[in-house]
């Protein structure tokens, strides 16, 4: 596999940013590992941080790059601060970024598919919450999304928080004074657009993990109920962890297993 660090300009951000990217190589003298490339453009995981990360953290807290080495993946992990992957209220577009410019920014400087097939996004915590608002708001981009331990119900996360608290302060900052319930930005008002046989048929493989122990896990219960009254697939998993590294080191490993890749 080949890492890049990569530093680039964003006219939706008006700043400056990062992005972590992993790329396939096909290797055949490296001692331990094996790499795998196809010719073409690559399939390409959008794999998305938490709120106390950034685009590095998955490189330092698991084993990513030697879990994609054989799957000819290429791996983008983008930089989004604390935005909830929204388009802040008191802040900068970080759903336009996401959702448009980063994309093709990406197949502008590497050679990714653009084949909707082709493409899949996951997340821990509120990057499972963006990489599930991916796949709700633009199922045309991706063929698959997961989430790990997802901040999915966040209008009852919004709810709960102690009025002068830094965290509901945080969340005014991003979703606005009135929270993100009824909006775009709640996942669970999202389910309401696939209420057709068509309009589900249009909608990404999703894949949904979080442990027991986890703080999150009656808001991911409530995510997957929810999924269940609209009529949608979802493959639903759940077992001992908490919100942790170890957790998510191995379930990501889970998630490769599960992506409909295709077969070069």
């Amino acid at each position: 596999m080949a890492l890049m660090q990569v530093r680039f300009f964003s006219d939706v951000l008006g700043i400056s940013t990062s992005m972590t990217v992993i790329l396939p190589e096909t290797t055949y003298g490296q001692i331990g590992m094996k790499g795998l490339s196809s010719d073409g453009l690559h399939p390409t995981l959008y794999l998305l941080h938490g709120m106390s990360d950034d685009d590095t953290i998955w490189l330092r807290r698991t084993s990513i790059e030697r879990y994609v080495s054989r799957l000819g993946l290429a791996v983008v992990m983008p930089q989004v601060d604390l935005s909830f992957y929204t388009d802040m209220a008191e802040g900068n577009r970080y759903w336009t970024f996401i959702s448009e410019e980063l994309p093709a920014k990406c197949r502008s400087f590497f050679p990714l598919s653009s084949r909707k097939e082709d493409n899949f996004v996951a997340g821990l915590s509120m990057g499972g919450y963006g990489a599930f608002k991916l796949a709700l708001r633009r199922p045309d981009m991706f063929a698959a999304a997961a989430s790990l331990s997802g901040a999915l119900h966040t209008s009852g996360i919004f709810m709960r928080e102690d009025a002068e608290s830094q965290r509901t302060h945080l969340f005014r900052r991003i979703f606005g004074s009135e929270g993100p319930a009824g909006t775009d930005n709640d996942l669970i008002h999202l389910l309401g657009n696939f209420q057709t046989d068509e309009q589900r048929q249009l909608l990404p493989r999703l894949y949904q993990c979080c442990g027991t122990e986890d703080f999150l896990y009656q808001d991911n219960l409530i995510f997957r109920d929810a999924c269940r009254r609209a009529g949608l697939e979802l493959t639903y998993e759940e077992g001992p962890g908490a919100h942790d590294w170890e957790y998510w080191d191995a379930r990501i490993q889970d998630v490769l297993q599960w992506l409909p890749l295709r077969q070069s």
